[in-house]
């Protein structure tokens, strides 16, 4: 991220587990730090511990991390015209979660220790206490915290199996999920997808009741749009979750979704009706 000029941060912390203090490292990406407010991507990048000690977590989660770099890279030219933009108050925002998996057994102890902590400190930091946040982002005058700049924050997880289902889980961030379903019917009418697909339905299930990493933005709260499939991948928490059994079509037509969500939300300046740019 560095090389696409991006401001890193790393949010270092120990936390008590199972397994005594361990050492966690949250990563966050931001395009254009003075901007207002974000708009935010965001995965887990650690991996469950398993007895057979082969685990990869190629669903849970590196498919959902290489999506977003590829995201960050493929509109790099575009991102940065954006960032040079004074018309818009949001910025994209990458966040990379570290310790998602529980140790053991999960429970509200042993599991999200990246996102509680790192919600926990945003909502504590302070917003506009300098001059130039004042100039730029005074007009904004609801936002006190860190966590009040997230305009909205958009959760990958468990990506990367064939014909994966998903539904809009909060009402708040609906419109979104609507868009959404909007982009890939537009792409299987143009013939953009490397086979016709259904994976975003528009079923709504307002319960919310899958726990990850977007509960604690979620309980100070951000709106979260979780993309999850439902039921899981079959190969959720085996060792068979593999690159093996990653369906590379299946992977580049989320990309695709994923890419051109982010090109209208920022309101990018990009044509996207021809297919060499997705």
């Amino acid at each position: 991220m560095r090389a696409l000029d991006w401001e890193l941060d790393f949010d270092e912390f120990t936390d008590q587990t199972p397994y005594g203090h361990k050492s966690f490292t949250n990563i966050i990406a931001t395009l254009n730090p003075k901007a207002c407010k974000r708009l935010v991507l965001s995965c887990h990048y650690d991996s469950k511990l398993s007895a057979s000690g082969i685990f990869v977590g190629a669903t849970d989660s590196a498919v959902p991390c290489a999506m977003i770099l590829q995201i960050a890279k493929s509109l790099d030219t575009y991102l940065k015209a954006h960032r040079h933009s004074s018309s818009s108050d949001t910025t994209l925002q990458l966040i990379f979660f570290d310790g998602e998996e529980a140790f053991v057994n999960w429970s509200e102890e042993d599991s999200l220790y990246g996102s509680r902590h790192l919600a926990h400190s945003w909502n504590r930091k302070r917003f506009m206490t300098t001059d130039e946040e004042n100039r730029l982002c005074g007009h904004l005058s609801e936002m006190e915290s860190e966590i009040d700049r997230m305009e909205a924050m958009v959760l990958l997880d468990l990506l990367g199996a064939e014909d994966p289902n998903f539904y809009s889980h909060f009402s708040d961030t609906h419109p979104l999920y609507s868009r959404i379903v909007k982009i890939e019917q537009k792409l299987n009418k143009l013939n953009l997808m490397e086979s016709k697909t259904k994976y975003f339905h528009n079923s709504k299930s307002w319960f919310g009741g899958i726990e990850d990493d977007h509960i604690p933005f979620l309980n100070k709260g951000v709106p979260i749009l979780h993309v999850i499939p439902t039921p899981f991948p079959e190969v959720w928490h085996k060792d068979s979750d593999n690159r093996q059994n990653i369906h590379s079509p299946t992977t580049n037509n989320l990309l695709k979704i994923f890419k051109i969500f982010v090109v209208q939300y920022l309101h990018l300046d990009i044509d996207l009706h021809h297919s060499d740019k997705l």
